[in-house]
């Protein structure tokens, strides 16, 4: 039966709210935090792989007993616990009191469910084991929010996250974050164990939220054909109704000009003034770090919104997208194409847009 809700991830900026002399003390916290968490999360993959290599340790005699099980539940069994508390048990005796079991849990359930997902890709050559960094995010269960609430004098919404008062920063919202947070506290929609990422100096919310999805009494046997291609990003059809998302203009162009100016501003960097060394040197390319990063993100966004949009009121209840094998073939032959044409991600913003939205994807 499919599911009817969807989980949907915002990134939230948050700023620790607590008088200035006490904000140092809550960083080091935070980043205590950060640091166990990645030594523990390389700790849980390393055994995991090793506990499924037992198998494969060709030298250890007929007599060994090599099942990963509980041997109170099964005769074969090696371990004195489940598989999932062997690691468990492993992270909470090597860090007790140094951070909050219930992040070691969340962290760990989160590994054993991606190592086994990913399993046979590891003994396929296919995929390389996790390896994780130490800006890795922090795990952030739902019972360790508390007091989240609106605060009108702040203009803020506020709440407790490791016992650390905190702050939403939202800035020029023009998402829907606010709304989304408003109907968190209306208990519209529930929240679910999310992550904190320590990024520049500044704290991100990757707050996932569970939505019911979109009822927009749409009918199956309509059918939107779309396409993906470099005069218009998205050309789409159905009812005999035809509609051409973007230009080549608006997103080619201009990406290839934020390209051009970037370049020329390196190359000016050089010649620059210093002052105060390479900081002053490279102030006009700090201006625009990311910003054709942004500028894609942003377009993509609106063009797979209007993509669904058509969609609903063509009443369209299945989309397919035409050839897109072939096109990404032909754009990984040709690297212009395949450097200012972002197939994959356009493709991944209309997936999870149709799939809130109800809509059946079909990508051929």
């Amino acid at each position: 039966m499919e599911k009817s809700t969807i989980t949907l991830t915002r990134k939230i900026q948050l700023v620790i709210d607590v008088p200035s002399e006490d904000k140092s003390q809550m960083w080091g916290k935070l980043y205590r935090y950060q640091n166990r968490c990645f030594r523990a999360a390389n700790l849980i993959v390393s055994h995991l792989y090793v506990q499924e290599m037992i198998k494969d340790f060709f030298y250890l005699t007929e007599d060994i007993k090599y099942k990963l099980a509980d041997t109170s539940k099964d005769e074969m069994g090696i371990f004195d616990r489940s598989k999932t508390n062997t690691t468990a048990r492993l992270v909470f005796d090597r860090f007790k009191g140094e951070i909050p079991t219930d992040i070691l849990g969340c962290l760990n359930n989160t590994i054993q469910s991606t190592f086994s997902k990913n399993k046979a890709d590891y003994w396929q050559g296919s995929k390389s084991l996790m390896n994780f960094k130490k800006d890795i995010p922090i795990p952030l269960p739902v019972k360790c929010i508390s007091k989240m609430k609106y605060d009108s004098e702040k203009k803020a919404f506020s709440f407790n996250m490791f016992a650390i008062p905190v702050k939403t920063y939202l800035g020029r919202d023009f998402s829907d974050k606010h709304l989304v947070l408003e109907r968190l506290l209306r208990e519209e929609i529930k929240l679910c164990n999310s992550q904190v990422q320590l990024k520049d100096g500044k704290i991100f919310w990757l707050a996932v939220f569970e939505f019911e999805k979109e009822d927009h009494r749409l009918k199956p046997e309509i059918i939107a054909e779309a396409s993906l291609s470099l005069e218009h990003p998205i050309v789409v059809k159905a009812n005999n109704v035809r509609m051409n998302i973007g230009s080549k203009e608006e997103f080619l162009y201009r990406r290839l000009a934020i390209q051009a100016s970037n370049k020329r501003i390196r190359a000016g960097v050089a010649y620059s003034r210093s002052g105060n060394g390479t900081k002053r040197k490279q102030k006009a390319l700090h201006k625009t770090e990311d910003l054709e990063n942004r500028f894609v993100s942003h377009h993509l966004h609106l063009y797979s919104r209007k993509l669904i949009d058509f969609c609903i009121r063509q009443q369209a209840g299945t989309l397919i997208l035409k050839d897109q094998e072939d096109k990404i073939g032909i754009a990984k032959e040709q690297e212009f194409v395949l450097r200012n044409w972002s197939y994959y991600e356009l493709q991944t913003k209309i997936k999870y847009k149709a799939e809130k939205a109800g809509i059946e994807l079909i990508i051929g």
